[in-house]
């Protein structure tokens, strides 16, 4: 138990409070624990009731079938990468970014009406990992078809069209801009220097003095590749090219990008 308390412990805080807060809401709904009804998103219920718990249950209420397997897997997947590797010792930055497009999915899914904004959710750390993901990189649908990875939000939108709907996929479309706007104002072109925010909005994803402080991170790596005092803090890609412009080796090799999709 102590080991797997450990290794629990090892993965970045704000993946670890995502995939235990899918768990959570939708294990119980599919052992017939909870009414889903309970849990989804209903605006009147949320004004004029104040239950406002739904606000979060509805972003972790998963498929009632085999395909929340996938999602939760995607939903790790995507999110360990994205803490790992460009929040890298930035959680705090992270969970601020992440909850800004959480009321910004909120905001784009009322003319829809939809109940839950687990998919919306999915599609945007998906679209968000994809567009930070290096040029030319591959991925995986299943381990069956391999396509350019700057392609794999749409296929998994032909896939929400296929099997759930014009409803999914106008919520994976809803995910999708938020990941799209998540990207362009706050990152921008940054990618192309070393994975360093650089959109026109990049101040305001920079977590506040608090959140910082609750997550036990110091300011000097408030942000990657910038200087805070006597220390500098750099996204791993920018020291990989760093290092491959003065001719040394790292220990790092990043291959070609990150395989999705993967069983």
């Amino acid at each position: 138990m102590a080991d797997i308390l450990a290794e629990i412990r090892k993965i970045p805080p704000v993946t670890r409070f995502l995939a235990a807060s899918s768990l959570g809401i939708t294990i119980p709904v599919i052992m017939k624990l909870v009414h889903p009804y309970r849990l989804i998103f209903l605006s009147e219920a949320v004004i004029y009731k104040w239950e406002f718990w739904r606000l979060y249950t509805s972003f972790f209420l998963g498929s009632m079938n085999l395909n929340y397997i996938f999602e939760l897997a995607m939903l790790y997947r995507n999110s360990n990468a994205l803490e790992s590797t460009h929040y890298e010792r930035r959680s705090s930055d992270y969970a601020w970014q992440l909850f800004l497009a959480s009321l910004a999915l909120i905001g784009v899914n009322r003319p829809i009406q939809s109940y839950s904004h687990a998919r919306a959710l999915f599609h945007t750390l998906t679209y968000l990992m994809c567009s930070l993901s290096p040029p030319g990189a591959q991925t995986s649908i299943m381990g069956l078809i391999t396509i350019p990875v700057a392609y794999f939000p749409y296929a998994l939108l032909g896939m929400d069209l296929l099997t759930g709907g014009t409803s999914a996929a106008a919520q994976g479309v809803s995910g999708m801009l938020i990941g799209h706007a998540w990207w362009w104002l706050v990152w921008g072109s940054g990618i192309g220097t070393g994975g360093v925010e650089q959109g026109m909005y990049a101040g305001w994803g920079r977590a506040p003095a608090w959140l910082k402080s609750w997550f036990g991170e110091r300011e000097e790596y408030g942000r990657a590749g910038s200087r805070r005092g006597p220390v500098q803090a750099f996204a791993p890609r920018q020291r990989a090219e760093e290092a491959a412009a003065s001719g040394r080796v790292t220990g790092h090799s990043w291959g070609s990008g990150q395989r999705l999709g993967d069983s």
